[in-house]
């Protein structure tokens, strides 16, 4: 394993956790798959990396580990440690732990953190020998649709084309071969398409996780851009009866620290 040497990415999404609890539930909801792929043991020291608030790090916990959440974002980790959960603020690019967790778990994060092999570096360091890294993120052509009609519309206000899509949504070559080059033996990885109906519509997704990309315009105008995004979706994402799904892809994968 090569050591990693670059600075790590400014954050590009500000959290609410009351429009998360509201609007990003489907998240933690259809994760199980995931928490079952961990398979969390009574006693195990695990770290769930980009806890948000908390929802799955409780799971966890129910389960008998010692679990710790993780994130950046303040105001997620206030509502994670109102539900009486441990909690640390961290950047998941530069993890200060070593050799201290059995597991490492991570749901719909990972593709928020623009430098994997930073990430993977730090939670090969955080688990113990044969530790552990268990996880799903957007994977290769996740929110295709919704990304490129950001991108059409951006395009037409002159909008900062680095907001357009800030994720990483790496395909299962790419990400075996950054979890092999960073020290893990990849047990299972694959893609996962799930297509989303979304109770809150497109505009709630597009409130809670384009965040980023609609603050950069005033208003009128902002309110004109999100109008735009939303009528260039309407045929390809919203059905004859009004359900809008979003094209959601999913990475998963389990991996064993080796060493």
């Amino acid at each position: 394993m090569s050591a990693v040497h670059m600075t790590p990415p400014k954050p590009v999404q500000r959290w609410s956790a009351a429009d998360y609890a509201v609007k990003g539930r489907f998240v933690s909801e259809l994760a199980r798959p995931v928490l079952d792929l961990l398979a969390p043991r009574e006693g195990e020291r695990i770290l769930d990396l980009g806890c948000g608030d908390g929802v799955l790090t409780q799971e966890i916990a129910a389960r008998g580990a010692d679990v710790l959440g993780a994130d950046l974002s303040e105001e997620l980790l206030a509502a994670a440690a109102a539900k009486g959960l441990k909690v640390q603020k961290v950047d998941g690019h530069a993890l200060p732990f070593k050799d201290e967790f059995d597991a490492v778990f991570t749901n719909a994060a990972l593709h928020w953190m623009r430098r994997p092999e930073l990430v993977i570096a730090g939670v090969h360091r955080a688990l113990c020998p044969r530790g552990r890294f268990a996880g799903e993120c957007g994977g290769h052509g996740n929110v295709a649709a919704i990304a490129t009609a950001l991108r059409a519309v951006g395009a037409l206000h002159g909008g900062d084309p680095d907001k357009v899509a800030p994720w990483f949504f790496p395909s299962v070559a790419e990400y075996r071969r950054l979890l092999e080059q960073g020290g893990f033996a990849v047990k299972t990885i694959m893609l996962v398409p799930r297509p989303t109906p979304l109770e809150i519509g497109i505009g709630g997704w597009l409130e809670t996780f384009g965040r980023s990309f609609f603050e950069q315009f005033e208003e009128p105008e902002r309110a004109e851009v999100f109008a735009e995004v939303i009528e260039l979706l309407r045929p390809a994402l919203c059905d004859a009866d009004g359900v809008w799904t979003a094209d959601h892809i999913r990475l998963r994968f389990a991996a064993d620290r080796l060493g």
